[in-house]
């Protein structure tokens, strides 16, 4: 899988990914840093984050398990260059994203926020050393 920066041109593959609307998914490509994993020509999948205070924070990430597993490590490894953490919420209902997570080395931090009547985890990865 190849990663790559996300253009506004990966809006409508990005929303049928996170079943959002479009601009929307547009937004998010201008707000924030975006990454997309391609197979061949086709998005896989994306993660979106940004960093403030002492911390990346994940806003969104979507795909089938290689790709959320091979797109987390593009903020994680923005973190560690930086002496960072990262943060994301997971939907409980998840499990690929949760799978990820874990096998990245992040910790669960207990509840998070709900959203859209879906409870979420917090996770936490600390930066290195």
């Amino acid at each position: 899988m190849d990663v790559r920066d996300a253009v506004e041109a990966d809006a409508g593959r990005l929303a049928e990914l996170a079943g959002a609307p479009s601009d929307v998914m547009r937004n998010l490509v201008h707000d924030r840093t975006v990454r997309v994993g391609e197979r061949g020509e086709e998005i896989v999948g994306f993660v979106s984050f940004d960093a403030r205070a002492e911390t990346v924070h994940v806003t969104q990430i979507d795909g089938d398990d290689d790709a959320c597993e091979r797109l987390l490590s593009e903020p994680v490894r923005f973190a560690e260059r930086e002496g960072m953490a990262v943060e994301l919420l997971v939907p409980e209902s998840d499990d690929t994203v949760e799978a990820a997570v874990q096998a990245a080395g992040f910790e669960a931090g207990g509840p998070g926020p709900t959203f859209e009547g879906v409870p979420t985890v917090r996770y936490r990865l600390e930066p290195k050393g």
